[in-house]
């Protein structure tokens, strides 16, 4: 009769630590989630003040049409390359992150070929909306340091 009490107190026991264990896991991938989808919600921020930035760039006749194709692509592409973070796989994150080089370098050349229009530059809803771009870019890399700890 005690070794039966025996047995099932430490099968009692074992069988609480791995629900412990399996609940810590459930909270962490839960948690790795949430940071992910934190950094997909920053570069959807940025995709979503692309077509302000060029509109207001367009005004410009003479500006370079093909830098702001270059750009809208790179945003097209940007914004159909997802990530499911449950299933997320390391070639599905290099091709994400691939999408949003590309669209980090498109934003850069444009902002190099607008140093060649001084009254671009000098247009307050440029200005804030290229501070806000700043902004953005540096809310994408706390939000993916955060993601790289938390995925630790």
């Amino acid at each position: 009769m005690k070794k039966g009490i025996i047995v099932l107190v430490v099968i009692g026991l074992c069988l609480l630590w791995f629900v412990s264990k399996y609940n810590g896991l459930v909270g962490a991938q839960e948690s790795i989630d949430s940071v992910w989808a934190k950094v997909e919600t920053q570069y959807q921020r940025r995709a979503d003040l692309i077509p302000n930035l060029v509109s207001t760039v367009k005004g410009y006749a003479d500006f370079e049409q093909e830098t702001l194709t270059k750009v809208v692509e790179a945003r097209a592409k940007a914004t159909q390359t997802t990530i499911d973070p449950s299933n997320m796989t390391s070639a599905q994150l290099q091709n994400f992150q691939g999408a949003q080089g590309e669209l980090s370098g498109a934003l850069s050349r444009l902002l190099v070929t607008i140093e060649k229009y001084p009254d671009l530059k000098a247009n307050q809803n440029f200005l804030e909306l290229q501070a806000e771009l700043a902004g953005t870019e540096n809310r994408i890399g706390v939000a993916r340091d955060n993601f790289n700890s938390e995925a630790k």
